[in-house]
């Protein structure tokens, strides 16, 4: 399945993207672009992904450099702003409820995870500020809620998470069109797997087994729909719906961290092999069980390539991307350590 070995996970790459004011959103080939600036969104995937990576040399610096982000952007309530130019001046861009989303997994993150104390304290200030956070958006629920239920792992006693979660519930738990499709939207579009794996931890987190059965079912089809001679064929930018048929490009690395990050999600909570396979088969797209049979990522610099494409890769390796690579090799990593624990 795996055309070539795993890479350790690394930060030594994003380390590269970042500066003292947040993680370079761009990069043209392998050099970020500063005038392009930075985004909450990217701020956030890189607290969590630091905090549960804190024995790598760079993990205290990134997420310091990160949560100081999230904190200057954070302009109360449940409104954080979306961008920053590369001169550190804000963007005019209204808030969004996806960068808001994203800021309260990396928040969650940080308090479940991160070994230091003192940005533990600061994050989970910061989460409680911005806990009542509600959006008719189901994405942006979604990250929200997993940011909810990593802070519940360390804090079970979190009212805001918990309300969190709980009014979450009703969003990700909605119905598709049919059986056939039995997505809440008419059309997958990106970091498509999010979606189940928020509704079932939502549904551990309440002991509510009916729906944890219905999230499981969800992401099983989401898999078989992802699925194309063995490999993921994940959905690409332009979204599909259910007339459409693959393989479809620009596909995206952010869709193999999502579907790795469900999967393992499930294999924890049923012990199927079926999901620690999926898991594999996530990982297993960047290093070239993919449509093209390529890799994409850059093993001399370990930053992950923009998105697969028909004749091969977009070269660039800009830091969602990069962080999806990263946090992908993380998945693989855990529960290649887990699997080889299980079988002494």
């Amino acid at each position: 399945m795996i055309k070539r070995a795993a890479p350790l996970p690394s930060l030594a790459y994003l380390a590269r993207l970042c500066d003292d004011n947040g993680i370079v959103e761009h990069a043209q080939f392998d050099q970020p672009r500063r005038e392009y600036g930075y985004c909450t969104d990217d701020a956030g995937r890189l607290l969590g992904l630091a905090s549960r990576l804190p024995g790598d040399p760079d993990a205290l610096h990134l997420a310091t450099v990160a949560l100081g982000f999230l904190e200057r952007a954070h302009l109360g309530g449940a409104e954080f702003r979306l961008r920053q130019r590369g001169d550190g001046t804000w963007t005019e861009d209204h808030p969004s409820d996806d960068a808001t989303g994203r800021a309260l997994l990396g928040l969650g993150a940080a308090v479940a995870w991160a070994p230091w104390p003192g940005l533990r304290e600061r994050a989970l200030a910061l989460f409680d500020e911005a806990s009542g956070f509600r959006s008719e958006h189901v994405r942006a629920v979604a990250y929200a809620t997993l940011g909810a239920v990593e802070l519940v792992r360390a804090e079970p006693a979190n009212a805001g998470a918990r309300r969190l979660i709980h009014e979450a519930r009703i969003l990700l738990g909605g119905a598709g069109a049919s059986e056939a499709w039995p997505w809440p939207e008419p059309r997958l579009s990106y970091a498509n797997a999010i979606i189940p794996e928020a509704s079932l931890s939502a549904a551990i987190v309440m002991a509510d087994r009916r729906g944890a059965t219905n999230a499981l079912h969800q992401l099983d089809w989401l898999v078989a729909r992802e699925t194309l001679g063995g490999h993921f064929s994940f959905t690409p930018v332009g979204g599909r719906d259910a007339t459409t048929t693959q393989p479809m490009f620009d596909q995206q690395p952010i869709d193999a961290w999502a579907m790795a990050s469900a999967c393992a999600r499930a294999f924890a909570y049923t012990r199927d092999r079926r999901w620690a396979e999926a898991v594999q088969r996530a990982a297993a797209w960047f290093l070239g069980d993919n449509d093209v049979g390529v890799v994409v990522f850059d093993p001399v610099t370990g930053g992950g390539f923009d998105g697969l494409e028909p004749n091969g890769v977009n070269r660039n390796e800009g830091a969602e991307s990069s962080m999806s690579f990263v946090g992908t090799m993380l998945q693989l990593h855990d529960l290649t350590l887990e699997l080889e624990a299980s079988s002494r």
